[in-house]
């Protein structure tokens, strides 16, 4: 089945000595475009070494990645990586660093779109501003507005808002779903948070410990925005985390 990215059948291990670890198992999957995909599974099993290989920063032993159909052989920038650890160069201020990606002639007035995704992402006011004088919780917005401005096809993106509180945690899925009402990107989250899984995807990927497969696969078929009380979605939820071993 064709789709926006296809993994077939990619297998990888690491060596350490005489040691010989097989981390991801052959895994095989299919996003559309435009959807948004999370991926959960148990710590280790190989969910961010799955993220490497697909987004183009690790190469697969055997199996291959697809992006729109041609074989992916590394990174590419129809996709962006936003990750757990922070990607701000604090010698520059906002405007500094969204436009630090606008590279050639094909953006127009620069500063002018640079400021455009900051007010997007709610920082409006804060373009002159420096990493230091930012909150925590402000500071992934900038990292969110400095990878869509480049207008990215895909976002990958690993644990983006493990570091932040539960409120501030909440705020962030919220305020991405309501970018993605604005703009198509296609998705894909790594994520531990079963609830935050079930809050923003379109489908959710159960993995298997190490070597990790494809475990099972849960749609969530519900319309945004949604309530995690919800009977159905508590139901998958419960069905997610049996997957995992939890109930």
């Amino acid at each position: 089945m064709d789709g926006k990215i296809v993994v077939k059948d990619v297998k990888k291990s690491f060596t350490s000595g005489k040691i010989n670890l097989a981390v991801v198992g052959g895994v095989s999957l299919n996003v559309a475009d435009g959807e948004f995909v999370a991926i959960v599974g148990p710590s280790g099993c190989g969910k961010s070494t799955l993220m490497k290989i697909i987004s183009g920063f690790e190469k697969p032993d055997s199996g291959r990645v697809s992006i729109d159909g041609a074989v992916r052989h590394g990174p590419s920038a129809k996709g962006i990586v936003i990750s757990q650890h922070g990607s701000v160069f604090p010698w520059m201020t906002v405007q500094q660093n969204l436009m630090f990606g606008l590279n050639g002639n094909d953006f127009g007035d620069k500063a002018a779109l640079a400021d455009h995704y900051t007010a997007m992402v709610g920082l409006k006011g804060f373009e002159k501003s420096y990493p230091h004088e930012l909150s925590g919780g402000m500071l992934k917005r900038v990292e969110l507005a400095r990878a869509l401005v480049v207008k990215p096809e895909i976002l990958y993106m690993d644990e983006p808002f493990s570091a932040l509180d539960a409120l501030m945690n909440l705020r962030m899925r919220t305020e991405l779903l309501r970018i993605l009402t604005e703009e198509r990107h296609t998705v894909l989250l790594i994520t531990h948070d079963v609830e935050e899984a079930l809050f923003m995807a379109d489908r959710v990927l159960v993995l298997s410990p190490r070597p990790t497969l494809i475990q099972a696969s849960f749609d969530v078929p519900f319309p945004h925005p949604r309530k995690l009380s919800n009977p159905a979605l508590q139901e998958l939820k419960e069905k997610i985390l049996g997957e995992l071993g939890v109930l």
